[in-house]
């Protein structure tokens, strides 16, 4: 009955110190330490999880409990209100756990819509489907009981080598700070927690190399950089903020107080949460080096401004209840970050008496009968399904002309290329399919995905069709152009069909960890388009990418 503020003062002021320090990390149960990653340097930072030892002083965020392994969504969310269900009862103050997912190119679980990449949201133009978009995003993630989603990148491209500029909107700073700010009013207008990212200068390392440090000036820096955070902290109304992996001016984003705290709270007036970048606080030791130990790293992300660790517990674990016990670490700054995550956990609901662990999609199910549950609830219905559709053709960029487009009805087309076929040619590496379903090879992939023959096949029915790869997106094999230029000769036009293939940490050629010391296209694609374009034959190159190539 009293106000936010009063509430979460009471609540510090009875709690433990470990149980304040509980609510300040998150825990990844569904993780891999075995190679198996899906964020950098996860091999060297997971390590096992006691839930048992744990869940007693309380937690405060589960990490991706959908976005880490394929999951039926109404078994995924029975499944995760059993783990909130659990983890109320186990603190003596009965608070849940904050769920945030991964939610770039929609929400990243298995059979969810995947809409086309933020490259193509400042493509289209279009901030108003932008923000339908993202509601219909955020829409999915709470009915099956999430809370945070981590998006939207907001990082202006600086050098198109970077893997990840298939995840910004652009290269320039207030398209990127408009279409970024639509996504935010969407995800937030339906109770979604956006997080900004990356806070700030990532994508302007040096080489476009990831995790390179960013020779920035304060004018780029004040010009480029800052305005899509601050347009979408004013306007937009995010409630959280992620710390960038780079640093500064020899000073690490994570541990950074002027930008933390000086800039984005004291100047924009930002009162939500900002959490680390999936090991963020750990590298302050591991690649920064400014940090000694784990408290250290812990305490210099603290005094800065960071509320929350994410993934897992690493550094906000025992030893830094060490350090404010040693007085290494002042426990004002545990508390400062205490009541920042209680107060947005309050508004999120998690902190009254009526506090239901059932979302909404399961609402009137019965939940005694997880068989039944399966396949109960649709995340790519045609709703969906159409604004993806309306979004990937808003998207498309016609560079140029001779008079060949439109195609009317050819008797024949020799469709070539090593993207001609192939269904996730138009996914990104944060799509569910490429991000995890690839270490699931037997698991289905969850959503129709037409390849563009498919779609060629039904918008020409009575023309007839020969396929040819050529070469592969990046093997650099020659031996198959001859074929191609020959289905080329013989067909009334060849549609040439390149461009990269999404993954991250080098299992792709565009994506997180995918940088490139060039522009021109992957393997021998470039030797292919040449051939073909020898042939006499009109061409039609299409480019399914996550960058511009030369």
């Amino acid at each position: 009955a009293v106000s936010v503020s009063e509430r979460v003062d009471a609540l510090i002021g009875v709690m433990t110190l470990r149980e304040k320090i509980a609510q300040l990390y998150g825990v990844w149960v569904g993780a891999s330490d075995e190679g198996g990653d899906v964020a950098p340097h996860q091999h060297d930072m997971e390590e096992a999880v006691d839930l048992d030892a744990l869940l007693p002083a309380g937690l405060g965020q589960l990490t991706r409990p959908f976005g880490t392994a394929p999951v039926d969504p109404a078994l995924g969310a029975l499944s995760l209100m059993r783990s909130q269900a659990r983890i109320a009862a186990e603190n003596r103050f009965g608070i849940p756990a904050l769920a945030h997912e991964e939610c770039l190119a929609g929400f990243a679980a298995w059979g969810a819509t995947a809409y086309p990449v933020p490259l193509s949201w400042g493509a289209t133009f279009d901030p108003h489907l932008v923000r339908r978009m993202a509601a219909a995003i955020g829409r999915d993630m709470r009915s099956v009981g999430v809370h945070q989603g981590l998006a939207p990148v907001l990082d202006v491209v600086r050098d198109a080598r970077w893997g990840r500029v298939e995840e910004t909107i652009g290269e320039d700073p207030y398209l990127v700070a408009t279409i970024g700010t639509a996504y935010v009013q969407g995800l937030e207008s339906a109770g979604i927690v956006a997080t900004l990212k990356h806070f700030v200068g990532y994508s302007a390392s040096r080489a476009g190399r990831n995790l390179a440090p960013s020779s920035v000036g304060p004018r780029e820096r004040a010009d480029v950089l800052l305005p899509p955070f601050e347009m979408a902290v004013r306007e937009g109304g995010a409630r959280s903020v992620m710390h960038a992996y780079t640093d500064m001016d020899g000073i690490p984003a994570a541990a950074d107080e002027e930008l933390l705290t000086g800039l984005l709270r004291d100047a924009w007036g930002f009162d939500g949460t900002v959490v680390a970048d999936y090991f963020g606080i750990a590298f302050l030791k591991t690649l920064h080096g400014i940090a000694d130990d784990w408290a250290d790293a812990a305490g210099a992300a603290l005094r800065a401004g960071v509320d929350v660790e994410l993934p897992t517990v690493k550094t906000f674990g025992a030893s830094l209840v060490e350090a404010v016990t040693d007085g290494r670490v002042p426990e004002t700054l545990i508390d400062r970050a205490l009541r920042r995550v209680l107060t947005q956990k309050a508004a999120l609901g998690l902190l009254d008496p009526d506090w239901n662990p059932a979302p909404p999609a399961l609402h009137g199910a019965d939940l005694d009968d997880p068989d039944a549950l399966r396949d109960s609830i649709d995340l790519d219905g045609p709703g969906n399904r159409e604004l993806a559709r309306t979004l990937a053709e808003e998207a498309v960029v016609l560079l140029s002309n001779d008079g060949t487009l439109p195609l009317a009805g050819p008797r024949s087309i020799a469709l070539l290329g090593p993207n001609a076929d192939e269904p996730t040619a138009v996914l990104g590496c944060y799509s569910f399919p490429q991000h995890i379903g690839v270490h699931h090879p037997d698991s289905p992939v969850g959503i129709e995905l037409p390849t563009l023959r498919d779609t060629l096949a039904a918008e020409f029915p009575d023309t007839r069709f020969t396929t040819a790869h050529g070469t592969g997106i990046d093997d650099g094999d020659t031996s198959g152009i001859p074929e191609a230029v020959r289905a080329a000769h013989e067909a009334d036009i060849a549609v040439v069909v390149l461009g990269d293939r999404a993954g991250l940490f080098g299992r792709g050629t565009s994506g997180e960890g995918c940088d490139v010391e060039s522009l021109t296209l992957p393997g021998a694609q470039q030797h292919l388009l040449d051939a073909l374009l020898d042939t006499g034959t009109p061409v039609v190159t299409v480019l399914l990418a996550g960058r511009p190539y030369a």
